[in-house]
């Protein structure tokens, strides 16, 4: 590790802000030395503020149905050989009722953007979950949407919105996008999400196609700039019946190091260890909690359609119950000393955060 890798670690320690550049000298001189300096700095910071806690959030893959092209994505539309499913709204409230009796405190409805799923029927299901659980929280990641819609399910219960920006510089967006989508389009969500009242979370892809250090750079920026609630990274993992199939998947290195840097970036970012990071590494899952996460996410989707939400080859978990899936991770916490907690996991108030890191 260099002084100024050293040096530029210490000021995003202490202001939780660079410039673009150092962002990409970050990237660009990234090694082992590094990313133990990073995580140790993320792990302490983590620690001020939540502890050993490891906030647990129940996965509803709801619809692998998706309008969109993308070409990194296994349920994208052209797809032939995606396996299709809905849940019905009675199968999703049955994994909610199955993930309260084992402690899921987060429900998250994740879905392709699937037309069939209109505000009239998306509408009353997030109203009943809400009433029937009123001490949880519930996230959606649908993809973009309208305004409208937007407001009509949070004004139904929903608390959270997951919606990746996938890169933060538009002309990577598009080698990575059919041109019907809009990079713009995706950013103007992200506020109108932020604006309504969400607490708002973005992501990317570490080592996506064509992405480069500058890429990465710009979006540790953006993530500076917009001041997400949650953040969701995880390495690019290729699909076989994608464009991009036979693209190397980025690193768990990487990964683990951009994990810290967004924890030094926003001490108190709701972050999860991805399903990802555990595909592309045994101990995946660990390793990010160790380089600064905070939450993982285990399936609670019915066991005979988690093998056909692929948005990558080799995902784990496929096969498990969701009983297993909580024991398993409840397990491989407590090997590393972490906990997992039941409860909301929100971030901290504005007044705690500021105990925490007061300077005066």
């Amino acid at each position: 590790m260099t002084e100024k890798t050293q040096y530029l670690i210490d000021k995003l320690h202490t202001t939780h802000r660079l410039e673009l550049s150092e962002y990409e000298c970050l990237i660009e001189r990234m090694d082992a030395a590094s990313r133990a300096c990073a995580a140790e700095k993320a792990v302490a910071v983590r620690k001020e503020i939540y502890g050993t806690d490891v906030f647990v959030r129940g996965l509803i893959e709801f619809t692998n149905y998706c309008k969109n092209d993308c070409l990194y994505c296994g349920i994208r539309r052209s797809n032939q050989s995606a396996d299709r499913y809905r849940l019905t709204p009675e199968e999703v409230f049955s994994c909610c009722r199955e993930g309260y009796r084992l402690g899921f405190r987060t429900f998250v409805l994740q879905g392709g953007e699937d037309p069939y799923f209109t505000d009239e029927r998306l509408v009353p299901l997030v109203r009943h979950i809400r009433t029937s659980f009123p001490d949880c929280a519930i996230t959606l990641s649908l993809g973009e949407r309208t305004r409208e819609s937007y407001q009509a399910l949070f004004s139904a219960g929903a608390d959270r919105y997951l919606l990746r920006h996938e890169t933060a510089d538009p002309a990577h967006y598009a080698k990575l996008h059919p041109a019907a989508l809009s990079w713009q389009h995706r950013m103007d969500c992200l506020q109108e999400l932020k604006s309504i009242g969400y607490q708002t979370g973005c992501g990317f892809m570490v080592g996506s196609p064509y992405q480069t250090s500058h890429d990465l750079a710009e979006d540790l920026l953006f993530v500076q700039e917009f001041q997400p609630a949650m953040c969701g990274i995880g390495p690019f993992i290729p699909h076989k019946d994608t464009p991009f199939a036979d693209r190397p998947a980025g690193t768990l290195e990487m990964t683990l190091f951009l994990l810290s840097l967004l924890r030094l970036i926003k001490p108190d970012l709701l972050l999860p260890s991805t399903t990802a990071l555990g595909t592309i590494h045994p101990l995946g899952r660990e390793c990010g909690i160790e380089a600064g996460a905070n939450v993982v996410m285990p399936n609670l989707s019915p066991a005979g359609v988690r093998d056909k939400y692929l948005l990558y080859d080799n995902k784990i978990c496929t096969e498990e119950e969701s009983a297993q899936c909580v024991a398993c991770l409840n397990l491989r916490m407590e090997r590393i000393g972490y906990r997992i907690v039941n409860s909301r996991g929100d971030p901290p108030d504005a007044d705690r955060l500021k105990t925490c890191f007061d300077t005066d």
